[in-house]
């Protein structure tokens, strides 16, 4: 599995690259082709950055994460 810093995560933020990211958990998930997360952003969450201590404040639960293929690891 990939290992990703958050140097590289930071850039898969749906502005600087045309990849979208994000971390939870320790991992790392291409929310790309969700339309959800179109520009980089979901409801107040920003991509490329880790969201594990966000998913509380949520309307879900980890469960979605599912959705998504994992690519990676955060390091």
């Amino acid at each position: 599995m990939k290992k990703v810093s958050k140097a590289e995560l930071a850039l898969r933020n749906g502005q600087d690259r045309e990849e979208i990211w994000i971390a939870y958990k320790g991992s790392i998930y291409d929310v790309t082709a969700s339309r959800l997360w179109r520009n980089g952003m979901h409801y107040e969450h920003w991509a490329g950055q880790d969201l594990t201590d966000e998913l509380p404040d949520a309307p879900h639960t980890e469960s979605v994460f599912e959705r998504y293929n994992k690519i990676g690891e955060l390091i």
